[in-house]
């Protein structure tokens, strides 16, 4: 009688995994819950899907040990089931970048068209924050910022920002961030802002790269 190998049946395991993330809308929800835990209702809403969909979505991934979940009332709760999930995610990315023309071709076309500026590290920023030299700007919705933000961060979401552009203090450089290193609000942002007269640029990656490099992270509503 013939027996899976255990190295054979660790392969298997590997490969549920590669098909969980194998669905661009099962990598957009990766990229939603690594902003804060969401209900299914509220990513289907966010997201402009079925919720029949973003249930199914969430279920094969959850099987595939990506998601951790818990019950709260009458909802359902979804958060990555550990920081190695965000790496995963990260390392796929970097691999697509490097290797896939259309990918690139994205990148060199919307992207750097609206900054193709060297973006801030994360250390640098780290020292200019502990400096007050800097002006941090989360571009997120409100939500994802009560979830949690960079200190000292003000959130002006994109859609928000030109009627708020007062509020943005003058004479020092702006650092805007969103959702991780692909996310257009920060973008968008940026070139809004420079065309405004503001001195921008880009952190580099976003709120969970922050938040999974061990550096400091607030919660709560802005005040």
């Amino acid at each position: 009688m013939s027996r899976t190998s255990p190295k054979a049946a660790l392969f298997v395991g590997f490969a549920a995994v590669a098909r969980a993330l194998g669905h661009p809308q099962r990598l957009e929800i990766l990229e939603m819950l690594a902003q804060g835990e969401r209900s299914v209702e509220a990513l289907a809403e966010r997201l402009d899907l079925p919720v029949a969909n973003v249930s199914q979505h969430l279920r094969l991934m959850r099987q595939a040990g990506l998601l951790a979940s818990h019950r709260a009332g009458k909802h359902i709760y979804y958060a990555p089931s550990d920081p190695s999930v965000l790496a995963l995610t990260g390392a796929l990315q970097q691999v697509a970048e490097r290797n896939l023309a259309q990918v690139r071709e994205v990148l060199n076309g919307y992207f750097r068209k609206r900054d193709a500026m060297e973006p801030v590290s994360r250390k640098e920023l780290t020292r200019r924050i502990k400096d007050d030299a800097v002006v941090v700007l989360d571009v997120r919705p409100a939500d994802e910022f009560a979830a949690g933000h960079l200190p000292q961060a003000l959130n002006i979401p994109l859609k928000a920002l030109g009627r708020r552009l007062r509020e943005i203090p003058q004479g020092r450089e702006i650092v805007a961030y969103c959702r991780g290193p692909y996310c257009v609000l920060a973008f968008e942002a940026v070139s809004f802002l420079r065309k405004h007269g503001y001195e921008a640029r880009r952190l580099d990656g976003g709120y969970p790269e922050w938040q999974n490099a061990g550096l400091p992270v607030l919660q709560g509503e802005a005040t």
